[in-house]
């Protein structure tokens, strides 16, 4: 759906495109709960591995460590940067929850079952490592960015400006995805690529929908400006 230019229900933009009104009757809560319970299990998961998988690994503690930073990061933002004026269905801040429940689930469990097997002869954990910090410091930023484009009370829509807003209109999403590649590096197993691969798909969906809809609500919106890859996409 994202990939061609349509955004999810949890996404401010996603009635973008719609020319029927939509009714939609289900139950809501405001986005700013439903994002806080959407994170708050898998940084609970990252946390209660340290408890009950007490293994001294490096590269497993490495690995939670960055599931668990991440998603405290994000409750972060969603506590204190983000800025919140919509509301989302329950449905939706339940799927969301799950999801990244069981990815957290399965990318911690999986990497405890290979305990005890040799060391991969390429160790790009360090690299790893270096690319999340990257990664989520950039995501961050630019999320602080985003968050100063309306002060309070304004629900007036801006083209974001600072950091690699002049090349893309979703450097956030750029480093979101260097955040993921780095933890799927410290891992050197297959699902966290998987899960980094797939979550880069989805990513460049949401940002070519995002493109989309700024070009639609900004005449002047600059013609150089890609969707999440500088001078590329």
């Amino acid at each position: 759906m994202e990939i061609k230019g349509k955004h999810m229900q949890h996404s401010k933009f996603w009635n973008f495109g719609v020319d029927k009104i939509y009714v939609d009757n289900k139950a809501k809560i405001s986005s700013k709960t439903g994002m806080f319970l959407g994170y708050s299990p898998a940084f609970v998961v990252g946390v209660a591995s340290f408890i009950l998988v007490p293994i001294e690994d490096f590269r497993f503690i490495l690995f939670r460590s960055t599931i668990t930073i991440h998603f405290f990061k994000r409750i972060f933002e969603v506590l204190f940067v983000h800025k919140y004026s919509a509301w989302m269905d329950i449905e939706a801040a339940i799927t969301i929850s799950l999801s990244y429940l069981i990815c957290s689930i399965i990318m911690i469990y999986s990497h405890y079952l290979i305990q005890g097997f040799p060391e991969p002869q390429t160790n790009l954990k360090y690299f790893g490592a270096i690319l999340f910090l990257v990664g989520i410091s950039g995501n961050f930023y630019h999320h602080y960015l985003l968050s100063q484009l309306r002060t309070k009370g304004d629900k007036n829509y801006k083209i974001p400006q600072g950091g690699l807003f002049s090349l893309v209109i979703c450097p956030h999403y750029l480093f979101e995805i260097m955040g993921f590649l780095g933890i799927s590096c410290i891992s050197q197993t297959l699902y966290p690529f998987c899960f980094a691969l797939g979550s880069a798909f989805y990513l460049m969906g949401r940002s070519y929908a995002t493109k989309k809809w700024y070009q639609s609500k900004f005449e002047d919106f600059p013609t150089h400006v890609k969707a999440i890859i500088p001078y590329i996409f």
